[in-house]
């Protein structure tokens, strides 16, 4: 792994479908330190999560499961019928969700990247954009995002639709980009290829693509 000329942070982001995750990947094994903001959102959620007393007290215990997690399907039901409950659970998470990303960026060695996983990074207004150096966005056709999710997680269209519905148009999270990958018609190893020419970009101290 070549020397890194000056620590950055970056803010990668995506829509469904896009591929990010497997980016993601592809840039820990190049030695990045990745802080995964869904994840953090799915533990605290989890049973014995952080906010889950929060949760119910604020929508109820139904919202609750029988393993005492948060109910994902009745949430996103009810995200999707009434914004303001998707503003309520995001007031709740929000701040939880950035006290742990801070705490597991503090863990990077001083001499890695870190890289912050956040799928609606471009939806939260400047909160993360500037708390980042560069941000990386994975892109690719509305059409190409709703095939990949539909094959891998067997939803129906409409379902995948409902998602899209609610996450930024491509348009706003190129907006927001140093770095766009096309992840269109990409192998795997050409997407790993577009991922390495970044990371030597990013250890040469340049500072866009």
């Amino acid at each position: 792994m070549p020397p890194v000329s000056q620590r950055l942070t970056i803010g990668l982001t995506g829509g469904i479908g896009s591929g990010k995750s497997t980016v993601s990947q592809m840039l820990t094994e190049l030695g990045a330190h990745l802080v995964d903001t869904d994840a953090i959102a799915r533990s605290l959620t989890a049973p014995g999560g952080s906010a889950i007393d929060a949760i119910a007290q604020h929508f109820g215990s139904h919202l609750i499961d029988a393993q005492g997690a948060m109910d994902r399907n009745r949430m996103r039901e009810l995200a999707f019928a009434d914004p303001q409950a998707l503003a309520r659970l995001e007031g709740i998470l929000h701040p939880l969700i950035g006290q742990q990303a801070d705490a597991q960026a503090a863990q990077a060695r001083h001499d890695q990247h870190i890289v912050f996983d956040v799928p609606l990074l471009a939806e939260s207004g400047r909160r993360w954009r500037d708390r980042v150096d560069r941000v990386l966005v994975i892109d690719c056709d509305t059409e190409t995002q709703i095939a990949r999710v539909m094959a891998r997680s067997a939803w129906p269209r409409e379902a995948v639709e409902q998602v899209l519905a609610k996450q930024a148009q491509r348009e706003a999270r190129r907006a927001l980009a140093d770095h766009v990958i096309l992840n269109e018609t990409l192998s795997i190893e050409e997407l790993r290829g577009e991922v390495n020419k970044l990371w030597e970009l990013w250890n040469n101290g340049a500072v866009r693509d």
